[in-house]
């Protein structure tokens, strides 16, 4: 198959939206919603609307991500950023799944070269939650009883997905890990962080993933941003798992941003100032599409390489009102 026949384009459509009942002022904010290029992804056009009026700049973060400023020049009662994003993305649907798992056998050993900048993925971020994280793995089958630590990665995704009742949430921030072993449930971030944290534990680097999940909610209007653990083996490189659904990431996984810390990949997040019950709710849109592409938009002879992404296509502020920023 050429890779002609391998490329595929699709368009997501991002809506957040934050209403106030009283104006609010607004402190400047931060964007992470630019999927990440590599060998797999490229964005082929990219266009933010921000309402009120917003200067945009781009940077990129220490995680490599792209993230983007938002300065506001008026306050309001509302707060609107839409993105519109068009995705080439690279896979065969012919090729055999990934396999089950590498060679790599738990416990393993990362390279001296890699250490350095592993410490930040090994070290917990709710330290206050080992206890109960290491109680409820002594519950889990040994990561050595598998034929590799990929392999209890996949068991340790299914399990969560298969105890942990998933529930949709709004509100700001992530539950801890123990919450969610306490509730029983959480949203896909809580599920995330506890896997995250888990294999942290163990001794496995782990870094929290956020983006967009291509799925009959999404292709139908009716999904949300979401979020998964990605895992860090030798040789292999990051693998990412999603224990919301209990599976191995895909092409269907489109990720926006990467971080040691949930708090570092959240789509929105911000201030605002004005009066303590200003704040009235929040609604967050997104949709996929596969748009028609254009009579001469023929891809490359091959997938892009991991060359830096380019700034977005277009920047469109309109005026409007404001609000408070939190995924």
């Amino acid at each position: 198959m050429s890779s002609t026949d391998q490329s595929h384009l699709l368009r997501i459509h991002h809506r957040t939206r934050y209403t106030y009942a009283f104006p609010v002022v607004f402190n400047p904010h931060r964007l992470v919603i630019r999927p990440r290029e590599g060998h797999d992804l490229r964005v082929e056009s990219l266009e933010v609307t921000v309402t009120p009026r917003a200067d945009l700049v781009w940077t990129r973060d220490v995680f490599g991500n792209s993230v983007a400023h938002l300065h506001f020049a008026e306050g309001g009662t509302e707060l609107v950023v839409e993105s519109n994003v068009v995705v080439r993305r690279f896979f065969d649907p012919a090729a055999p799944p990934h396999p089950a798992h590498s060679a790599a056998p738990y416990p393993f050993a990362y390279d001296a070269l890699e250490l350095g900048v592993m410490a930040g993925y090994l070290t917990p971020v709710f330290p206050e939650d080992g206890t109960a994280i290491c109680n409820w793995l002594q519950t889990l089958p040994a990561p050595g009883s598998f034929p590799s630590a990929e392999a209890f990665a996949i068991h340790l995704a299914e399990t969560i997905h298969q105890s942990i009742q998933y529930q949709r949430r709004e509100q700001k921030g992530v539950q801890t890990p123990g919450e969610t072993l306490s509730l029983k449930s959480g949203s896909c971030r809580d599920l995330a962080t506890l896997m995250m944290e888990a294999l942290r534990h163990l001794g496995i680097a782990a870094r929290f993933a956020s983006g967009y999940l291509d799925c009959p909610a999404t292709r139908a209007a009716r999904g949300s941003t979401h979020a998964w653990a990605e895992v860090y083996f030798p040789n292999l490189g990051w693998r990412g798992f999603d224990p919301t659904t209990g599976k191995v990431c895909d092409h269907r996984h489109i990720v926006t941003g990467t971080s040691h810390h949930p708090r570092g990949v959240m789509p929105l997040s911000g201030r605002f100032y004005g009066p303590a019950n200003a704040f009235v709710g929040l609604t967050i849109g997104v949709e996929f599409s596969t748009p028609e592409p254009a009579a001469d938009d023929a891809p490359g002879p091959s997938p892009p390489s991991s060359a830096p992404p380019t700034a977005p296509a277009t920047q469109s502020q309109s005026q409007g009102s404001p609000s408070r920023s939190t995924p």
